[in-house]
């Protein structure tokens, strides 16, 4: 199935929120610094944070999580990989003295790398119906383990949100699904992360 309508709808957007909003969370699209340093800090579970590793950030936005990793002391390199070229271009600019950083906007430029991250690419769907937009992640799921070595995590609006604060344009999947999903064709080790109280989960996968 070719998701190229799919990918340009969510790259305006992204665009559109970071023009609106510049480099913050909210032109990210989240709520708050705290929330969005929360979520790297779920994330990056998948590394081991004791040696030197690589990494993508398989839609990187701006870079934010650079910086999360440089102030947590990591010894990485990484690779940013976006579908906005306002959000690039900043990325770009504001890392350019940084030997252990590139960006890109080209999906055939990522590497290999030994982990891969998605923060927050699967929650907006807009108009896409929820059967499209499954189809769509979870083809980008096989995505994200091709392109990791030891292992990959990425995180989603959870089903068991308030209903009350659930919105029409947003994505919210069962974390049981994607559970049983990454077990069956990725990994026997599969962490499921629901309990920092945000509407979401974290799913951590360990290739064997």
């Amino acid at each position: 199935m070719n998701f190229e309508s799919i990918i340009k709808e969510v790259g305006r957007y992204y665009t559109e929120k970071f023009i609106s909003y510049g480099p913050s969370p909210q032109g990210a699209d989240w709520n708050s610094i705290d929330s969005q340093l929360l979520r790297f800090k779920q994330l990056l579970k998948v590394c081991n944070s004791q040696d030197h590793f690589s990494i993508n950030d398989y839609g990187c936005g701006y870079g934010a999580l650079v910086n999360y990793m440089n102030s947590e002391k990591y010894d990485f390199s990484y690779f940013g990989y976006d579908i906005s070229p306002e959000m690039l271009e900043y990325a770009k600019q504001l890392y350019d003295n940084y030997p252990n950083v590139l960006f890109s906007g080209t999906r055939s430029d990522l590497p290999i790398s030994d982990y891969t991250v998605a923060s927050g690419i699967f929650n907006v769907k807009n108009s896409t119906t929820d059967k499209e937009w499954q189809d769509y992640i979870l083809s980008t799921l096989e995505d994200l383990f091709t392109l990791s070595q030891y292992g990959f995590a990425f995180n989603i609006l959870t089903r068991y949100s308030d209903a009350d604060k659930m919105r029409p344009n947003l994505y919210y999947e069962d974390p049981c699904f994607l559970f049983d999903y990454c077990k069956t064709n990725f990994s026997k080790n599969v962490a499921i992360l629901h309990d920092y109280n945000l509407y979401e989960f974290t799913v951590i996968v360990r290739k064997q």
